[in-house]
């Protein structure tokens, strides 16, 4: 929280704390949108509380251009989010955020990576030291089991369930699931865990060189430089792993409400993406390969 937020951001930020348990992203960016607002709105003398929807709306304008639709789109939620609270703490009679037009949000259909890259990628970290052995296990845990890396890297020793053979995950919004691990994921656990102790003694299942937590930007750091050293031509993201389980089980012919499950996600129009990338992808293929796409 910043040190001269006015009172009602302050409220506000305690709100998102303590009443909404948002995550500590969400409540960065929330902050964050909410800062430039009252610095944009004092430029004209009005605070916050005193701001009209159409003040929202020339905001909003002079934030288009230069932010992503997606961005935006956040912005929008980050006013909603906060008038509304104001209107229910009694503070305003209503909220000028209300029926703010929506930018459109472009498709962005998940990054998703080949079965042949990917097997490629989790064969890249050395399985000669205790930090190789590491990164092959989160690599398998983030593709074999579909993890968000958030969750990775929130992994305790105590969330290895089953004997080894299932893993506890705490989702969005403190969801808890189980998920089975797949005969490749507990090889890699296994191995890991035997050398772990090189790395340190902490309770997180994943320890960085100096036997603290490993961070969500590490993990991504290092799949880069495995995506690079193993040849895939391409930046891989970690979430990109997750889309790609997704995608191939979906692509075995998996029960999409399963992988929902699979994956944490509240809605299945969430889980519906993937199989805009499955039919996507068969659309290339076949162009790709089948004789009667060929032009001529």
């Amino acid at each position: 929280m910043g040190t001269m937020d006015p009172p009602e951001l302050s409220d506000f930020a305690d709100h998102l704390t303590r009443i909404a348990r948002a995550s500590p992203h969400t409540q960065r960016a929330y902050l964050t949108d909410l800062r430039q607002l009252a610095a944009w709105l004092a430029e004209s003398g009005k605070a916050l509380d005193t701001a009209d929807r159409d003040d929202l709306r020339g905001f909003l304008a002079a934030r288009f251009g230069v932010s992503q639709p997606a961005t935006l789109a956040r912005k929008q939620a980050s006013l909603r989010a906060y008038y509304e609270h104001r209107v229910r703490m009694g503070h305003l009679a209503d909220s000028p955020a209300r029926r703010l037009a929506s930018p459109k949000r472009r498709r962005t259909l998940p990054n998703v990576v080949s079965v042949d890259d990917l097997f490629a990628l989790l064969q890249t970290p050395s399985a000669r030291t205790a930090a190789g052995l590491r990164d092959r296990c989160a690599l398998e845990l983030l593709y074999g089991a579909g993890l968000r890396v958030s969750e990775l890297v929130g992994l305790e020793l105590p969330d290895l369930l089953d004997g080894r053979t299932a893993v506890r995950v705490r989702g969005k919004g403190g969801k808890e699931r189980v998920l089975p691990l797949v005969a490749k994921a507990q090889a890699a656990l296994q191995a890991y865990l035997g050398r772990r102790g090189e790395l340190g003694s902490g309770t997180a299942l994943f320890l960085n060189r100096r036997g603290g937590r490993l961070t969500a930007r590490s993990v991504a750091r290092h799949l880069d430089r495995y995506a690079l050293l193993c040849g895939t031509q391409r930046h891989v993201h970690p979430h990109a792993l997750r889309h790609s389980f997704a995608t191939h089980l979906l692509d075995m012919g998996a029960d999409l409400r399963g992988i929902q499950e699979l994956l944490g996600h509240a809605s299945l129009s969430t889980t519906q993406r993937y199989t805009h990338v499955s039919s996507e992808r068969l659309v290339q293929v076949y162009e790709d390969a089948h004789p009667r796409a060929k032009k001529g």
